[in-house]
């Protein structure tokens, strides 16, 4: 349940290149390639390459190739993740080419600079779209950022912005690195000064820990739990699976809660580095600090009181949860056809939406999956985990005219290991908003959803510094 959260983490990690921290004005000096283990929560989690290359026309050509090979329940699961930045000699950004690559397929995303413009084609689920955009402001500066801040023996404290265009958020992330410490390491024999730099990109809430040499080679990236290590490459390949993503980031529980699915209340302290943006408040939970730690009181909501409109919702403040993204393409005439099916003409919004979560949780299929997921995907397999489930029914919601958005959190799961798991649902505007379970199949989440994000891949970002991490302790039994 945890797979597109740890999705966004590993690529929002590799939004960073390595191997350019080493890269000073003589890009030649560090042509070539790097290789490095990945590892999450301290077990070989995968490897990446790094490779730098000027091409005959003088433009240099940064690559990143990174493959995940992780367990869920006991299923291996594979993912690679691709990306070829392209910049003028003059450092111009000249084009990008995204591939992320799981059990589904390829999803392509690429980027080509023409002037002050920019054309994004991004090819998901089979679903082509293309986009103008602004030409970001990235240039081979902002990818030289760490090579840059360790140049002319710098001070703690020295700090430099920068900008990178991400292809998958459709955005440029803006960043800021700053030194924070510096120390001697002895590297093949040789006493060499080494750099603690901490790149923030407030953006994502996210916060990249790098090593790097005084000549500007990166030795390590940590981004939470997930760390890249510079390795040889026989060493950096060897990966064996062990990972079980799953189980090793829930917040397990001693003993099993009793009626989780019943119970009308739910209280619980949790520990864990929450912020103010996982601190949802609203009619069904509660969620606050308290004495060095947080309380939620989760509740059964009460839809009793819905004046549900009639379909299509019309109303303005919350016409952007109708809106088609490029995971979510609620415009596409299968997603229409199918939802205009399910519904056979009902336009009661509340019926119309509980049917449609039903359909959902009858017809899919339950398997864990490592990929990117998307509503024309999910409904070409019609299988998967709680993110297929809830982007499909969100995306069909969408299509039928019903305001809905993705949710993100923690979810009580019974069983041989009983505690809280990371997981998705979603949430649907009916009259008023009301949170749906479409992989239990609950109309009305029950009080052990503890939400924590809400919105798209890019708001659930948010979650990752929370990603195995969390204490959760029973408080009302």
């Amino acid at each position: 349940m945890t797979k597109k959260v740890l999705a966004a983490m590993f690529i929002s990690t590799l939004i960073f290149p390595r191997i350019l921290a080493g890269l000073d004005l003589d890009v030649e000096s560090l042509a070539g390639k790097e290789w490095y283990g990945l590892y999450f929560g301290g077990d070989k989690a995968g490897y990446a390459m790094n490779e730098v290359s000027i091409g005959d026309d003088g433009q240099i050509v940064i690559v990143e190739d990174a493959r995940f090979m992780i367990s869920m329940q006991g299923v291996r699961q594979d993912m690679r993740i691709f990306s070829r930045r392209t910049y003028e000699p003059d450092g111009a950004l000249r084009s990008i080419e995204y591939e992320v690559e799981d059990a589904t397929g390829t999803n392509t995303f690429e980027a080509q600079v023409d002037g002050d413009t920019m054309t994004l084609r991004t090819s998901l689920g089979g679903d082509v779209s293309v986009q103008e955009l602004p030409a970001p402001e990235e240039s081979l500066a902002d990818a030289m950022k760490l090579g840059r801040l360790v140049r002319d023996e710098p001070e703690i404290g020295d700090e430099l912005s920068y900008s990178l265009f991400e292809p998958l958020y459709q955005r440029e992330i803006t960043g800021v690195s700053r030194i924070v410490d510096e120390e001697m390491r002895v590297l093949q024999g040789v006493e060499t000064k080494v750099y603690k730099i901490e790149t923030l990109l407030e953006p994502l809430g996210l916060t990249t820990t790098s090593y790097v040499t005084e000549h500007g080679l990166t030795l390590e990236d940590q981004v939470d739990l997930l760390t890249m290590r510079l390795e040889p490459e026989e060493l950096a390949k060897d990966v064996d699976y062990s990972n079980d993503v799953i189980i090793s980031n829930a917040a397990l529980l001693d003993a099993p809660l009793e009626n989780p699915r019943e119970r009308e209340t739910l209280a619980l302290r949790i520990e864990g580095p929450l912020s103010e943006d996982h601190l949802f408040n609203d009619e069904r939970q509660t969620l606050e600090a308290a004495n060095g730690d947080f309380r939620f009181k989760g509740r059964l909501l009460d839809v009793e009181d819905i004046n549900p409109p009639e379909l299509p919702v019309t109303d303005e403040s919350v016409a952007q949860w109708l809106e088609p993204t490029p995971f979510v393409q609620s415009d596409h005439e299968r997603v229409r056809d199918k939802a205009e099916e399910i519904l056979d003409g009902e336009t009661d919004a509340w019926k119309a939406a509980r049917k449609l979560n039903a359909w959902v949780y009858e017809n899919m299929r339950t398997t864990f999956s490592a990929q990117l997921s998307n509503t024309l995907d999910v409904l070409e397999t019609m299988e998967g985990d709680c993110t297929e489930h809830s982007v499909l029914f969100i995306g069909l919601a969408r299509a039928a005219g019903i305001p809905a958005r993705e949710v993100a959190g923690l979810i009580y799961v019974e069983g041989p290991d009983p505690g809280f798991y990371f997981h998705q649902w979603a949430k649907v505007w009916v009259g008023k908003w009301v949170d749906m379970d479409p992989t239990f199949g609950q109309d009305v989440a029950d009080a052990t959803h503890i939400k924590l994000s809400e919105g798209d891949l890019f708001e659930q970002n948010r979650l990752l510094p929370l990603i195995g991490q969390i204490d959760v302790e029973v408080i009302d039994e």
